[in-house]
């Protein structure tokens, strides 16, 4: 559907294009009214704005499934609203919402400061960071980004701007962390930034021929290091089951690099090498072509190799590499499945890898990885145990069906479902993946108490 202009005289701000919006995963569209305000203040006054279906701000579309979609409501694009601003003393960084963090890095690091958190994407706005609190490699050591959010200036319901923080309306502070922008829009947020030596990371690879050694190595040796990620083969059965490829590294100081003078350690640059055409048919990513893909991955992967020197694209963001990759999946888009369980509920975890091996899950993106400590956000993800994410083909037979048995195990084991990349959860799960969502539900309703944030998400879910 091409997107069509609508009058919105006398509202003010900027027009609004009436689109048809998807997540990343291309599952499930909706149209929209899409404004985009240009500048900080013209965002921070675009309420209230009558809308009969409400409000949702969206930021770079990462979210896989529908959370950042309002079928017949309005949608705010913050992606104009992009400035940022460096404190080198602090280590601070203050940016607006729709600052990406492939933005960020391209000024930061090169200065000598990295983000304090990053998933496996960096085109990911502030405002999406915070607002499904991401996670990354390091979780283990530092936690979410919202851990590392000293101040949030956010647009509520009735058009008033407030800035919150942990030690400033820390209720409402921790609802927004994670809450999946139903307290209110973004405007702009202040975050701490870890200071690096080189923009190189020293990695170590050990490749495990099955889920015990794998889970064996990462309790063992994570501790050491201050990043982690495994990429584990779900199509792999028997004694194999689980095997998988693990990478453990640190950012590199200048005496560990072997460089000549002309070289710069701080360098960034990163690039596309390819980009997925359109029209690619669903069905591509089949058994057979990911069985291939997994095997030709594990066996490429050294069986042990320490202190290899990888870029900062390379380690953290590979599929970034490939523009619009999730053409891959075809037409018919693919959902991500991430859920957490707790440590001592491993027993659940290998019958949740024997399942999906057992019906040859598709997946060649597949990662597992430990969280750390839980923060006080009700909605926020981690908790301090195992976590797998993997991406499957839409359209498998009885795919549905499975995922909500597998649903059940993850409730039964205390553990809960990823928000941002869920697109077909039950919602008479989420009280129990959520014990605290009665506590985001009433400092939610404090703020907006007639339901103007809403999103194809929160309906689906019954948020609130």
């Amino acid at each position: 559907m091409p997107p069509t202009t609508r009058d919105r005289a006398g509202q003010g701000g900027p027009p609004a294009l009436h689109r048809l919006l998807r997540g990343w995963g291309r599952t499930a569209p909706t149209a929209s009214d899409v404004v985009r305000p240009a500048w900080r203040d013209e965002l921070a006054s675009l309420l209230p704005r009558p809308a009969e279906r409400g409000i949702i701000a969206r930021g770079l579309g990462r979210s896989y499934g529908d959370a950042a979609q309002n079928a017949g409501g309005v949608v705010v694009d913050t992606t104009a609203v992009d400035g940022l601003e460096l404190d080198e003393q602090a280590g601070l960084v203050r940016a607006d919402a729709g600052a990406s963090l492939d933005k960020i890095m391209r000024v930061i690091v090169p200065r000598g400061f990295f983000v304090p958190v990053t998933p496996g994407t960096r085109y990911v706005t502030v405002g999406g960071a915070i607002a499904a609190d991401i996670h990354g490699k390091n979780h283990h050591r530092t936690g979410t980004f919202g851990q590392h959010v000293t101040s949030i200036r956010l647009a509520l319901a009735d058009g008033s701007v407030v800035e919150i923080g942990p030690d400033r309306d820390p209720d409402l502070f921790w609802a927004t962390v994670g809450g999946m922008g139903l307290t209110g829009i973004i405007v702009d947020a202040t975050f701490r930034c870890p200071r690096i030596e080189t923009s190189r990371l020293l990695v170590d690879t050990d490749r495990a021929g099955d889920l015990d050694e794998v889970m064996s190595l990462i309790v063992e040796g994570d501790a050491g290091y201050d990043y982690s990620v495994a990429w584990i083969d779900l199509m792999a059965g028997g004694r194999r089951l689980g095997r998988s490829v693990l990478t453990r590294g640190r950012f590199a100081t200048l005496d560990e690099l072997d460089t000549a003078p002309a070289d710069d350690p701080l360098a960034y640059d990163p690039h596309l090498l390819a980009a997925a055409p359109p029209g690619i048919p669903s069905g591509l990513l089949n058994k057979a072509s990911v069985r291939a893909f997994n095997e030709l991955w594990f066996r490429k992967a050294p069986a042990s190799r320490q202190g290899e020197v990888q870029s900062i694209p390379t380690f953290f963001h590979p599929l970034d590499m490939v523009d619009k990759w999730n053409r891959l999946y075809g037409g018919r888009g693919f959902l991500q499945w991430q859920f957490v369980v707790p440590f001592g509920a491993e027993g659940t975890l290998r019958t949740l890898v024997e399942r999906l091996s057992a019906v040859g899950c598709t997946s060649f993106l597949a990662v597992l990885k430990t969280f750390g400590e839980q923060n006080p956000g009700p909605l926020s993800f981690p908790m301090a145990g195992w976590t797998l994410a993997l991406d499957i083909p839409v359209g498998g037979h009885g795919l549905a069906g499975l995922l909500d048995r597998l649903d059940d195990l993850v409730v039964a084991a205390g553990g809960r479902i990823y928000l941002a990349k869920d697109s077909r959860m039950r919602a008479e799960l989420l009280p129990a993946m959520y014990p605290r969502l009665d506590a985001w539900r009433a400092t939610r309703h404090r703020v907006d108490p007639d339901g103007v944030w809403r999103s194809d998400l929160s309906r689906r879910l019954a948020l609130g």
